[in-house]
């Protein structure tokens, strides 16, 4: 019995499975990052017809496709194919979908202790809020916008910001594009103590 032609057969129907996710997949981040068609177009030298027929599956993704558009997206690129799952539980992170189209990823599941989480943010109307605790932002991509009572920052990536929460604060884009954060939450009292740093620091002009 010749169990070769079917063998084939399921392999060819797992691929085009496989390739077949990758337009939808690449629709959402681009659409969790704030991005149009057109600004994706213009980092990734990819024409708008060709993005947008490769996420409506119309076009087959390319590695010369594929590549370009993980760098953009800041993803690498076994997470746009799909790889197996390593087994390792870290790796495999459950993004929550927040109001007003926001994504937060927790990367850390310690009770009581500092939170680590990414974030993807939204533009949205500020509105202060005041709570126990003490947080750090670091600007991965885009500008953020931190009011800290009567103060107005501009963080621009590589920059960050430390604050204690019971001070009025709220913080997301400064601008009509979304910023991907890195954010840290703790109790109060629990701030990061440093132990290393450069002979001579020079604090960002506008950061807090």
């Amino acid at each position: 019995m010749d169990t070769g032609a079917g063998d084939t057969g399921a392999r060819d129907a797992e691929l085009e499975q496989l390739i077949g996710g990758i337009g939808p997949r690449l629709r959402r981040l681009r659409r969790e990052r704030g991005l149009t068609l057109e600004a994706l177009a213009a980092t990734t030298g990819i024409s708008v017809s060709t993005l947008s027929r490769v996420e409506s599956g119309k076009r087959r993704p390319t590695l010369d496709l594929l590549i370009p558009l993980a760098r953009a997206h800041r993803v690498a690129l076994d997470q746009l194919v799909a790889a197996p799952a390593s087994g390792d539980p870290r790796v495999h992170l459950r993004p929550l979908r927040k109001e007003r189209g926001s994504v937060l990823v927790p990367l850390t599941q310690y009770p009581g202790r500092v939170q680590v989480f990414k974030q993807v943010l939204a533009p949205r109307r500020p509105e202060l809020v005041t709570h126990e605790g003490y947080e750090w932002l670091y600007v991965l991509a885009g500008r953020l916008r931190l009011v800290l009572g009567e103060k107005d920052f501009t963080l621009r990536p590589g920059e960050v910001a430390e604050f204690d929460t019971t001070e009025p604060h709220w913080f997301g884009p400064a601008d009509t594009n979304a910023v991907e954060i890195l954010h840290l939450f703790g109790p109060r009292g629990g701030q990061a103590v440093v132990r290393a740093g450069p002979s001579t620091t020079t604090a960002p002009t506008g950061s807090p």
